[in-house]
């Protein structure tokens, strides 16, 4: 049974997992396709139903500043609470759990720190698709991994209730969040919801209320979101509610689904919205599927060095020492395993 559901008249319920809080009749499902009305109550049909399962470096989620060069777990299942109309992982990510779980396995929440012990991984990411609908799988396997000394990592597109956020909080070390524009436009189009306020809303509450390690990717896209005004907006943002030392990571977009039609983002583009990054006062911005390229390292903001040499996901150089620029002790927001 769903944990955050309130039941309503004629066997109807309201979902309050995330922001769209579907009302359900009998019989039928939420908009994520994941989640029954079953006589009157509210039911998962995920619950450890896994799509995906990988050990892979932690930068590829991409997250750079916590237990850099370490591997975690990473594992996925069906649906989305957006409609993304250039998803990447669009065979999970829209699949019907309604339908078929076809090509999942399950992984009960009690073997999942053991299975990341054994492939020597030093935390778990759900990833892939949009962890929020796993809700009761990932409060349950969290807590376990906890117990186990994991780290925890969600790879979020930050459309959560409060107290969907609640639950997993207290088990949650990182928050790795998307902010795909800096419009209610955009989010309309892009991932067709309403508003993107309750995404800056709950990426606030996971640093503010259960101290997250926070990152932000932006997916800059032509034409949708690589305008000034978006970019300085979401770089400001940043830097006012989450702090100038929160990574943001600016990634190259690949054409795609009903995207198809755009060019690959410029690379010109990227190094522009990094500039505007770091006009705006943030201390770590990075270039993102632009491989080898010098955005992908990272610089201390007090002399400048480079500190941590990346090419893709693998680290070459790593000069930081206790999370510190060695050589003027400036705080880098590294947290190290």
């Amino acid at each position: 049974e769903a944990i955050l559901y309130a039941k309503l008249e004629d066997e109807k319920v309201r979902c309050a997992l995330c922001p769209r809080y579907c009302v359900v009749k009998k019989g039928q499902a939420g908009i994520c396709k994941t989640r029954v009305n079953v006589d009157g109550k509210l039911f998962t049909l995920i619950y450890a139903a896994c799509s995906s399962v990988a050990a892979d470096p932690i930068e590829k989620k991409p997250v750079f500043h916590y237990y850099p060069g370490s591997i975690v777990l990473s594992l996925g299942t069906l649906g989305c609470n957006f409609k993304c109309i250039h998803c990447q992982n669009w065979h999970v990510a829209h699949a019907d759990a309604t339908q078929s779980l076809k090509g999942t396995q399950e992984i009960p929440s009690e073997r999942l720190p053991l299975l990341a012990i054994q492939n020597r991984c030093k935390g778990v990411a759900w990833t892939y698709n949009e962890p929020t609908i796993w809700l009761e799988y990932i409060v349950d396997s969290a807590r376990l991994c906890k117990e186990q000394g994991l780290y925890t990592v969600v790879v979020t597109n930050g459309y959560i209730t409060p107290k969907g956020l609640d639950a997993i909080g207290p088990y949650l070390d990182v928050y790795r969040v998307d902010l795909k524009g800096f419009t209610d436009e955009v989010y309309r189009k892009l991932a067709k919801v309403k508003s993107f306020q309750p995404v800056l809303e709950s990426t606030i509450r996971a640093k503010e209320k259960w101290g997250c390690h926070v990152e932000v990717v932006t997916n800059v896209i032509p034409t949708l979101n690589d305008d000034q005004a978006q970019l300085e907006g979401i770089a400001s943002w940043i830097r006012d509610k989450l702090g100038p030392k929160t990574p943001w990571h600016v990634t190259r977009f690949v054409p795609y689904l009903e995207l198809s039609y755009l060019n690959p983002t410029p690379v010109s583009t990227l190094e522009k919205a990094r500039q505007i990054g770091n006009s705006e006062g943030l201390e770590f911005v990075y270039v993102g599927n632009v491989y080898g390229h010098e955005g992908e390292n990272t610089y201390c903001p007090g002399c400048h060095r480079m500190l941590i040499h990346r090419i893709g996901y693998t680290i070459g150089k790593y000069d930081v020492v206790k999370g510190k620029c060695p050589h003027d002790g400036t705080d880098l927001n590294v947290i190290e395993g």
